[in-house]
């Protein structure tokens, strides 16, 4: 079954995992829950959309180039489900 995204991993060592997602229009990177505390880096301008475990929804406005940070424990199903372009972006995990 395809989601619509794919994750590749491009570096991990004992302190950093760095994966570059692509998320397809209409495609979604399942839910899933961040054992880390990350960084998100977009490598474009764009809107996704964000399911939380609750259920509550979220809508995140990316910017190329303007990171943000996310706590670890973070659990929910991020969209693509408005563009008709791929959305990209960097996920840097501090793993120590």
């Amino acid at each position: 079954m395809s989601t619509g995204s794919h994750g590749d991993v491009q570096l991990e060592n004992e302190h950093f995992r760095v994966t570059r997602w692509t998320i397809e229009p209409g495609g979604a990177i399942p839910m899933h829950r961040h054992e880390h505390e990350y960084v998100v880096v977009p490598l474009v301008t764009d809107t996704m959309h964000v399911t939380n475990a609750d259920g509550s929804e979220a809508v995140a406005e990316l910017t190329a180039g303007r990171s943000y940070t996310r706590p670890a424990g973070s659990e929910h199903r991020v969209e693509n489900r408005a563009s008709t372009a791929p959305i990209v972006f960097v996920e840097v995990e501090r793993l120590s």
